[in-house]
């Protein structure tokens, strides 16, 4: 696969992480898109992300930009970014998470209030 093939196929994934997000309040996409990759993409999917946002991030949904100050750069402590490390060990309000047993394998989508 050439390098234009696997970054096409990237912006592809994040751009159908935020579509899904898009359909959640949207006080909680941000931080769901940056969840989802903190958690289920390796660091090397998500270094290329951050080269290609580096040189302009073309063909990336507006949220996938958004929610990049939360995505934790590969080179980043570990344990950093939202719902990774510290983040998730200190539980999220009104005791969910997975301190509290929720599932790390769905996209979580916090809870609002209305």
């Amino acid at each position: 696969m050439s390098h234009d093939q696997s970054q096409e196929k990237l912006v592809r994934m994040a751009n159908q992480i935020a579509t899904f997000f898009l359909s959640q309040p949207e006080e909680v996409r941000a931080e769901g898109v940056a969840t989802h990759i903190n958690k289920f993409w390796e660091p090397r999917m998500r270094r290329h992300l951050f080269e290609h946002l580096d040189q302009g991030g073309e063909g990336l949904l507006p949220l996938v930009i958004k929610a990049a100050p939360m995505i934790r750069r590969p080179e980043a402590r570990v344990g950093s970014g939202v719902g990774v490390g510290e983040d998730a060990a200190a539980g999220a309000p009104g005791d969910k998470g997975v301190i509290a047993g929720e599932s790390l394998s769905e996209p979580n989508i916090p809870e609002t209030s209305n």
